[in-house]
């Protein structure tokens, strides 16, 4: 199965987990996953050209990550995700994201600027992101060979993905909420496109 392949089959998943609890067209996630489609498969474009049975591509996989990723989740911490996620110590993978690194004889790049997330709206936004980005590791860790190090793919909780919807739907009932999620959704995103073709372009694998 190819990284893109699996990606999709990861997309199709977690919508069929999404719809346990928010009804077919009018919970918040089917809005953000829609506006964001665009922009979610640009950076699957791009982070499918890293091939995870190669040790070296895996390495620059997990590398291209950390600059926002780190950010990211640094910026949740700030702006109060603690307070409005459960389990949030244990949704936090930035460590898992550094040890891996580490394991592969790789250095970390710096976290990069990190977003600005002001109120409820953009939490949920921003962490929509890494929520989604984490449900992938069940598909993409079969990827990777025996032996090296997986701590930042390994797969969540199914259920703490379901009471996070809950919390969107919750959170996001109205146009101009939603509308703020969105936006910091889309900075996210952005922040990820940046990071992968920075990783790729001096390697000549982005064309």
């Amino acid at each position: 199965m190819s990284l893109r392949q699996g990606r999709l089959d990861i997309r199709r998943r977690t919508e069929a987990a999404s719809a346990k609890v928010a009804p077919a067209a009018e919970g918040a996630r089917f809005v953000l996953r829609t506006a964001t489609a665009a922009a979610h498969e640009r950076l699957d474009r791009l982070y499918s050209r890293f091939d995870l049975g190669r040790t070296e591509d895996y390495g620059a996989f997990l590398v291209a990550h950390a600059p926002a990723f780190l950010a990211v989740e640094a910026a949740l911490e700030a702006a109060g995700a603690p307070d409005l996620l459960d389990g949030w110590r244990a949704r936090r993978r930035g460590g898992a994201l550094l040890q891996d690194i580490a394991a592969l004889g790789l250095d970390a790049p710096p976290p990069a600027p990190a977003p600005r997330l002001c109120g409820e709206p953009a939490i949920l936004g921003a962490a929509y992101v890494l929520e989604g980005s984490r449900l992938g590791g069940a598909l993409l860790i079969r990827a990777v060979p025996p032996g090296l190090p997986t701590a930042f793919l390994q797969p969540g909780n199914p259920a703490e993905w379901r009471a996070f919807i809950s919390v969107l739907d919750a959170r996001l009932s109205s146009q101009a909420r939603l509308a703020e999620a969105l936006s910091a959704a889309h900075a996210v995103f952005a922040l990820f496109e940046r990071a992968a073709r920075a990783q790729l372009e001096p390697t000549g694998l982005d064309c």
